[in-house]
């Protein structure tokens, strides 16, 4: 995991200092951190949405007219919680994701600098989820399973896209949702369990970029 994320980072950077060098006066490299909101919207079991970090480098750049590119590459934590029992006991367990997102999206300047809509795909690499050791082996509300047997999930995830970015010129504040069209969860249809298994996960990110 930690390989892909450095592949992605030194691709990233490459494109920020070709675009800096051949269009300086144009492109402007972004810093961004924030906070999301992950769901896994599944009917299998039941889910709450948790709250995690966000934080990322990204190139704007004039593509045509009132449009921007805008390439981005996001690393967070995100976070969700599956209702099960211990014994007698009804709890929330939390899970943990971490992921790399690698984005490419179209800007539509409604405010030249100040107000933009974005839209466009979103590809994410997902670690390794990870389930409170505490938790591990309750048994998931209305299953058989227990909660460690879920962690097994698909290690990619494709997102469309839409946003709004609001600010100055070297200060701005997004907001975006992603969701995402691919089954999350189908690695776990391999493992024999007479359940078929199907979720699809959302992201709500509100985060703050500096433009350099």
């Amino acid at each position: 995991m930690k390989t892909r994320y450095f592949t992605f980072l030194l691709l990233l950077l490459s494109m920020t200092m070709f675009g800096q060098y051949k269009y300086r006066d144009a492109n402007r490299i972004g810093i961004s951190f924030g906070l999301n909101q992950f769901s896994l919207n599944t009917s299998n079991f039941q889910t709450k949405p948790g709250k995690g970090w966000n934080a990322g480098l990204s190139m704007r750049g004039n593509f045509y007219d009132n449009w921007d590119m805008v390439y981005a590459m996001q690393f967070s934590e995100n976070n969700f919680t599956v209702n099960t029992k211990s014994g007698f006991i009804t709890e929330d367990t939390n899970y943990k994701l971490p992921s790399a997102q690698i984005s490419l999206m179209l800007s539509f300047k409604i405010v030249e600098n100040h107000l933009s809509i974005e839209f466009g795909p979103v590809v994410q690499i997902n670690g390794k989820l990870n389930v409170d050791s505490g938790s591990a082996n309750n048994t998931i509300s209305g299953t058989t399973l227990l909660a460690k047997d879920i962690v097994d999930i698909s290690p990619f995830n494709l997102y469309p896209a839409v946003g709004i970015t609001a600010g100055g010129r070297h200060l701005r504040l997004s907001i975006s949702y992603q969701y995402g069209i691919n089954n999350m969860l189908s690695n776990l249809n391999n493992k024999n369990v007479d359940v078929n298994f199907k979720g699809n996960p959302g992201i709500l990110n509100g985060n703050l970029i500096i433009y350099l």
